[in-house]
């Protein structure tokens, strides 16, 4: 039997910014001006913690993957542009942004398994909560923490923890596809958050069309049942089982609605439906699961936004596949 192959996925280190170390002579002149400083030492260290923390595991998991029969190699997150191949499995270490950047690049073949690489301490919130925002990493989506990789991996390489199908998001724009597809949300919006949007939308299916909106607000966003418990519950939605294939939409802050149109700015696009914008700006942006990932838009542009998108093989967590069973 083959050796199964394995991808270990980064978060880099350059999200920690370096600080110079006291006393340490700078190589140029005249030597830059002292970066600002937090009044705060604690801020410092806890900052200093989270990237030993993030290091020591990426470390650990390293270790734990030299000690298995399996070839493996590890990119940071920020080398790899191109779709991944010809691997068994994807190992994201870092948190629930890692595992959504690697999602772009894969398709519905391989599993993803996500390790949250700093978790939140809840005793060093509850000590901190007084001075600054201690919460570290959420790693809704990580299966894995440091302290229980081996136990996850190997359960996984066995095939006795399974992999979930996650729904995404499908845009055409003009009929033409766009290579990413979204595992938790899109946001289509004025490049410029101050601006206002204007859109008109309406959902098609089996030949039936809704009625237009038309719309000037901060945008539209679309939730898989995965981004419902993201910026679309902020926002005032709802969450979603996470496996449905429909899609939460919201019109966000609407300017001056109609009383007719307002039971529509909010809800399902349903997974036989798609739903039609057309785009009224001189510029605009489709965000693909933040703002990492754009596709500029101009005034005249039409979308097609939909669930007809490659599922996500995902190792969920204990309490995400409980959720799923009820």
């Amino acid at each position: 039997m083959a050796r199964r192959r394995v991808l270990l996925y980064l978060k880099p280190f350059d999200v920690y910014p370096p600080r110079p170390l006291p006393g340490a002579s700078s190589p140029t002149f005249p030597p830059p001006p002292p970066p600002p400083r937090a009044a705060n030492p604690k801020i410092l260290s806890y900052l200093d913690d989270r990237c030993r923390v993030h290091k020591d595991t990426i470390n650990l998991c390293k270790s734990v993957l030299q000690g298995k029969p399996l070839d493996w190699i590890s990119v940071q997150r920020n080398h790899l542009s191109n779709p991944i191949h010809d691997v068994d499995l994807v190992i994201t270490v870092g948190g629930d942004g890692t595992l959504l950047r690697a999602s772009h690049f894969l398709d519905s073949s391989i599993p993803i398994l996500g390790v949250n690489s700093d978790p939140t301490c809840s005793d060093e919130v509850d000590e901190l909560t007084e001075e600054f925002d201690a919460r570290r990493s959420t790693g809704y989506l990580c299966a894995a923490t440091a302290r229980n990789f081996e136990e996850i991996l190997d359960a996984t390489l066995a095939g006795s923890r399974h992999y979930s199908e996650l729904s995404r998001i499908s845009v055409k724009l003009n009929e033409s596809q766009l290579p990413t597809y979204a595992l938790n949300d899109i946001l289509v919006s004025h490049p410029c958050p101050a601006s206002v949007s204007r859109f008109s939308l309406r959902k098609r299916s089996n030949g039936e069309t809704s009625r237009l909106i038309n719309s000037r607000s901060s945008g539209l966003r679309v939730a898989t049942a995965t981004g419902s418990t993201a910026a679309m519950l902020s926002a005032g939605g709802f969450m979603m089982p996470i496996s449905s294939r429909e899609l939460q939409y919201m019109i966000r802050e609407p300017i001056s609605p109609t009383d007719a149109d307002k039971p529509l700015l909010h809800g399902l696009v349903k997974q036989e439906q798609h739903m039609l914008v057309v785009w009224y700006n001189q510029e605009g942006a489709v965000y693909i699961d933040g703002s990492h990932v754009a596709y500029s838009i101009q005034h005249g542009d039409t979308l097609e936004i939909s669930s007809d998108a490659p599922v996500l093989k995902v190792i969920l967590p204990e309490y995400l596949l409980k959720q799923a069973s009820l």
